[in-house]
């Protein structure tokens, strides 16, 4: 590998054009070339780099040593494993995948290969998620009992938001649902948050928006172990794209704790509060991100995330501590939203696996 870690992008959508926005602010990194998608050659224009004709044109060329798979759900696991098993690093836009089987094959080919398989958590690197760690790691609020998320989300706002592209795959069958989209955020939050593991999942899933064939709502009953101390959190999830206006006021992602010594508020798009004996206050602010809107999205407040995690990336490549989502903690968010729909489906609580099997 050269001084620079040399990136291809497969996927040119809204979340290919994202990564390489920030691979090519990166000191370390390097874009190469992209591939895939009907905007593969103008953002390949844009960056002046190769627009390969082909997934496996991009994957097979020796001047790249890291993937990034910004692709639909369904594509990640065919594409990263390709990747893996021609020698490159590669970065997977969250799902990891659409099956927990799927994930332990991409985390048992990295092991193999002896490559590094990250997933992109990017709420790791935004201000408020930050600080609400630092809060909740040093016992600011003693030790939580109860959570409550909220994730509601006007779908059409994004469809109108200047972005183009097709937007057929949110309501493929093959993507599972919106669920494994946007949940897996919010389960790797709390995993990060509070060093505690998803055990046991109950949840109702529903289809509402017309036209719609795969879930668009779920409400779900969690409960997570946190084995160092033996105590548990028991919480819910709400998650929507079936909304038929925008949505409400500064809950777009928002986790609500309970502890034994205060409450956490935070909404990682705006203010993080906390409350305790000396009452409510905001501990820290984070500047408008500007997602919603293609004239917005690509400007310095919500690329920061991405820049970082990039940078990240490439500290793990280069054999050093990083804080980005490993494929573990990718597996663990498909895990936990696979037993959400199982939950639903066959009307019972689901017990989730404390490891993957076979790594």
């Amino acid at each position: 590998m050269t001084n620079k870690v040399r990136f291809g992008i497969l996927g040119s959508g809204y979340m290919g054009q994202t990564h390489a926005e920030a691979i090519v602010v990166q000191p370390g990194a390097e874009l190469v070339a992209v591939a895939g998608g009907s905007r593969a050659l103008s953002l390949a224009a844009k960056h002046k780099v190769v627009c390969e004709g082909s997934v496996n044109a991009l994957i097979a060329r020796r001047d790249i040593d890291a993937v990034i798979v910004a692709t639909p759900h369904y594509a990640h696991v065919d594409q990263a494993l390709l990747a893996i098993e021609t020698g490159k690093h590669v970065l997977v836009e969250k799902p990891l995948a659409t099956t927990i089987e799927d994930c332990d094959r991409m985390i048992r080919a990295a092991t193999l290969h002896g490559v590094v398989l990250s997933v992109g958590y990017h709420f790791r690197f935004r201000t408020n998620p930050l600080r609400a760690r630092e809060l909740v790691r040093s016992n600011a609020i003693g030790r939580i009992c109860t959570f409550l998320i909220s994730m509601p989300t006007h779908i059409a706002m994004w469809q109108s938001g200047g972005f183009g592209g097709n937007w057929e795959w949110w309501n493929n069958p093959a993507s599972v649902g919106h669920v494994l989209d946007a949940a897996t955020h919010a389960i790797d939050l709390m995993r990060w948050l509070t060093a505690s593991e998803p055990v046991t999942v109950s949840a109702f899933s529903r289809t509402f928006r017309p036209n719609q064939v795969v879930e668009d709502t779920t409400q779900a009953i969690l409960q997570f172990s946190h084995s160092e101390f033996s105590n548990e959190m028991i919480g819910s999830l709400f998650t929507s794209c079936a909304l038929p206006a925008p949505s409400f006021p500064d809950e777009d992602l928002r986790i609500r704790m309970v502890g034994t010594r205060g409450l956490l508020d935070l909404d990682a798009y705006h203010e993080l509060r906390i409350s305790d004996d000396a009452g409510w206050r905001t501990v820290s602010t984070q500047p408008s991100v500007g997602y919603e809107d293609s004239n917005t999205a690509f400007g310095d407040v919500r690329m920061q995330a991405y820049r970082r995690q990039i940078s990240e990336f490439t500290e793990a490549i280069r054999g050093n501590p990083s804080g980005g989502g490993t494929g573990l903690d990718g597996r663990a968010g498909v895990e936990v939203c696979i037993a959400m729909l199982t939950s639903s489906r066959e009307r019972r609580w689901v017990d989730l696996q404390t490891s993957p099997t076979g790594v």
